[in-house]
């Protein structure tokens, strides 16, 4: 009985020492994703709000393929909440691929006032620092965020008068 005891708790440490390294293999090192925004483009708005699309090219250096089912965005400008975006839209980044990603932010008539005010004046956000944040959701372990920094440059046609 005893013999037979020491067999199974052998077996288990196995199985365990097992599933563990198989469990290493999932949370390699990822190196973070290559955002870059290539641009804006005006769309409708609804009463106090502005509505634009924003294109991003997102390039995985790594060798795991990524898989998302969803997109959430945050735009700071000067340091301040300006605009969010989600997305359901589902898609795949190869390894060492690239996509360009396309999604709908808001940016509220207060959001804007709370700019100008921090400004003083303010007509135009061309030219302003901003900080893009993000996520790629892809599940459990898919879900991959990131960040882009930069100077906006918004298309001609985007109005900052409601």
């Amino acid at each position: 009985m005893a013999l037979q005891l020491q067999r199974y708790t052998r077996l288990m440490l196995v199985l365990l020492m097992a599933i563990g390294l198989n469990a290493c293999a999932l949370f390699q090192p990822r190196d973070p994703l290559d955002i870059t925004v290539i641009g804006f483009e005006p769309l409708a708005g609804q009463e106090l709000e502005m509505r634009m699309a924003v294109k991003m090219r997102v390039q995985n250096p790594n060798e795991q393929e990524i898989d998302y089912n969803g997109i959430a965005l945050k735009l700071e400008v000067n340091g301040q909440p300006l605009a969010a975006g989600v997305s359901d839209q589902s898609g795949h980044i190869g390894r060492f691929g690239e996509a360009v990603i396309v999604v709908p932010i808001s940016i509220t008539a207060f959001s804007f006032l709370r700019q100008a005010y921090g400004l003083g004046k303010l007509d135009t956000l061309q030219g302003m620092p901003y900080v893009l944040r993000g996520k790629l959701a892809g599940g459990l372990f898919g879900t991959v965020r990131f960040t882009d920094e930069g100077k906006l440059d918004l298309p001609k046609g985007a109005s900052l008068n409601w």
